[in-house]
């Protein structure tokens, strides 16, 4: 009975969409949803920071007014709970009944993946933020859902430079059970190609996982007779500690390293435990150089005596796009704005981002560090090394944009 209300409404709500949509742009407000997980899970964190850097983009974007071409832009926010069937029943009510023009979501690319759909299905832009997993503008994606956070191909490219691989390294990968986990040790796997450089071994952990003892076993065993430079590669987004249980369980005595991507300011702390360590980044405040991050960090830091973090420049990134595409369209019906944005560039705190036209991912920069221990500093600091232009990158197409 569920499940038949659940399609009932699904289907008054796609009869209903367009024109709630409609309405939205007739009139003097404007909105924009903001569908992601805000109860349910350690990602939480990541949204919070998301819906931060958007209404600060928004802010940026507008000079305050939070008003273009005339429209209110109203920014209304939606708890998917990380789950998958929730997420699709609150993007379709933020279509729908509420009327917004674009989404933004989600956190996880597990549940992002469920809301691909229900883009098509309203033909509504989805621009996905954070999410990082390639697949979502992959095949079983389509051309209504756009891109602005990072993809797992960018990390571990950038990850695979800085560890200089060659056929004197051996790599063990430790990851999530899940599309953000896989899809990364796949694009990892891919970038050593050609390098001599050789993956002995794969780990997936469930969701949540916080016991590392019988996995960091096994990755040990793996790697300890190997007769080169021996790495443990992690890629975990929420699950518990591993690298300070794996540090833990001392792999220095089998010559064995650990090397992981920067992480949001209240995961560095752990990486003290690795000075020296070197990798990539999506986003430190002190690495770019640009009046918007310059304009970000000041603001962040006197409205919430911090730093902005990882996902707050993701979101602001968002908000950019969506003012850029906005501003520069000549309607906002949903075709014009998909040809507006298809190989559009804006500027954003990590420096300038380009949708590709073919599968509407970002195109951006990552930034190489090396950890740095300062007592006066309560976290670990990635200092960059160099900036990772997008060029260096052959980040795979995903789907063709006719899709």
């Amino acid at each position: 009975m569920k499940r038949m209300l659940a399609s009932i409404g699904l289907a008054l709500g796609l009869a209903l969409g367009a024109p709630a949509a409609a309405l939205a742009q007739d009139g003097d407000t404007v909105k924009i949803a903001i569908v992601h997980g805000l109860s349910g899970s350690p990602l939480e964190a990541f949204s919070k920071q998301t819906s931060t850097g958007f209404n600060m983009g928004l802010e940026y974007a507008t000079q305050g007014t939070m008003t273009i071409k005339g429209k209110k832009i109203e920014v209304i926010e939606k708890d998917t709970q990380f789950k998958p069937d929730v997420a699709r029943s609150v993007l379709a009510e933020a279509y729908g009944d509420d009327g917004a023009l674009i989404a933004v979501g989600g956190t996880s690319s597990g549940v992002t993946t469920a809301m691909l759909p229900v883009a098509a299905e309203y033909e509504r832009i989805l621009l996905v933020e954070p999410a990082v997993a390639d697949s979502l503008t992959g095949p079983d994606s389509n051309r209504y859902v756009f891109k602005t956070s990072r993809n797992s191909s960018m990390d571990m490219q950038a990850q695979a430079k800085a560890l200089k691989p060659d056929a004197n390294l051996f790599v063990a990968t430790l990851a999530e059970d899940y599309a953000f986990g896989k899809d990364g040790v796949a694009a990892f796997k891919k970038a050593l190609e050609g390098s001599g450089a050789t993956v002995v071994t794969e780990e997936y952990v469930p969701l949540k996982t916080t016991d590392y003892t019988a996995v960091g076993e096994r990755l040990f065993n793996a790697l300890k007779d190997k007769p080169g430079r021996k790495v443990i590669m992690i890629y975990v987004a929420g699950s518990g500690d591993p690298m300070g249980a794996l540090t833990g369980m001392d792999p220095g005595r089998f010559g064995i390293e650990i090397s992981t991507g920067g992480h949001i300011l209240a995961v560095l702390p752990t990486y003290k435990r690795v000075p020296g360590m070197e990798g990539a980044i999506y986003y430190y405040y002190e690495a770019p150089k640009n009046p918007i991050n310059d304009w970000l960090v000041t603001e962040h830091q006197k409205r919430y005596d911090s730093p902005p973090d990882f996902f707050t420049a993701g979101g602001m990134a968002a908000a950019l796009a969506i003012a850029k595409a906005l501003e520069t369209a000549g309607d906002w019906e949903t075709e014009t704005l998909i040809k507006t944005m298809e190989g559009m560039s804006w500027e954003t705190p990590k420096g300038t981002m380009t949708f590709r036209s073919e599968d509407h991912q970002a195109l951006q920069s990552m930034f190489h560090f090396k950890i740095k221990v300062d007592d006066n500093v309560k976290w670990a600091i990635p200092e960059l090394v160099r900036e990772i232009k997008p060029e260096e990158m052959d980040i795979p197409i995903g789907r063709n944009n006719q899709q």
